[in-house]
């Protein structure tokens, strides 16, 4: 079962490698249109190499005008898989990094910040307690968990 698993797993790291870095997906995706253009190159020779290489962003984009198709079938085939790697793994990757990039809030604290905080509350609170002492004042337990509604 381990053996079976192995691939899979390979090929889920290499998604989260390629998705956590936008540099990374788009050197993926060059390389991409690149390897397929040269591969429909060759396996249409009558197309010219701009042309394949159009053909390969057409057909990546999942636009597909119609002015260049393959016709033998590793080129078929090729295209298949080229159109199935988009629209199942880049074009997702790359909406959901833009997506999370617009989610995360910039605002929010680091924990450096947070525990900074903690840290300062806690202070606050000492020198509170220790102010309320000196003037006999108690100061209720607000570290202590709410009491329960007395409805229930």
């Amino acid at each position: 079962m381990h053996a079976l698993l192995t691939l899979p797993r390979w090929a889920y790291r290499g998604v989260v490698w390629l998705a956590n870095s936008p540099k990374k997906l788009l050197l993926a995706y060059a390389l991409m249109i690149v390897i397929c253009g040269s591969l429909y190159n060759v396996f249409e020779p009558n197309t010219s190499f701009g042309d394949s290489i159009w053909w390969a962003v057409v057909t990546a984009s999942t636009v597909g005008y119609g002015d260049i198709s393959p016709k033998a079938v590793p080129a078929r085939l090729m295209a298949a898989l080229l159109i199935s790697t988009m629209v199942l793994l880049v074009i997702p990757l790359i909406t959901a990094h833009f997506a999370s990039k617009l989610i995360v809030d910039t605002d929010a604290f680091r924990h450096e910040e947070q525990e900074e905080l903690k840290a300062n509350l806690r202070q606050v609170r000492k020198l509170l307690e220790e102010m309320a002492a000196r003037e006999g004042i108690s100061v209720p337990d607000s570290a202590a968990p709410p009491e329960a509604p007395s409805d229930r």
